[in-house]
């Protein structure tokens, strides 16, 4: 039936939702770090920051329904996560202490 929505989107969602939101975190972190100027720019980018951060939640969340099942979304996401935020915590106090 067309009107129904199929049982893993749930799963796909949620994870898009809860995971889409790390990664969209950690992934303007590094930017922030790694990006031109580093975290002590001049002039400031956070309000590029804020916008890059919701376009990269939206495109996270949107391609999160491209995944087989829901414990696929939550798997990948769940290790792009621990990378992203490994290496963001690897450039705050290993590489810029």
């Amino acid at each position: 039936m067309p009107g129904e929505m199929r049982p893993d989107w749930w799963g796909k969602a949620s994870a898009g939702a809860v995971l889409g939101l790390g990664l969209a975190l950690s992934l303007v972190g590094l930017y922030a770090y790694l990006g031109p100027g580093g975290i002590n720019a001049p002039g400031g980018r956070y309000s590029l920051m804020r916008h890059l951060e919701a376009i990269i939640w939206i495109a996270v969340f949107g391609f999160c329904f491209l995944f087989r099942s829901g414990r696929a979304a939550w798997t990948w996401l769940g290790a792009a996560n621990l990378i992203a935020f490994a290496a963001l915590f690897a450039c705050r106090f290993y590489f810029f202490a």
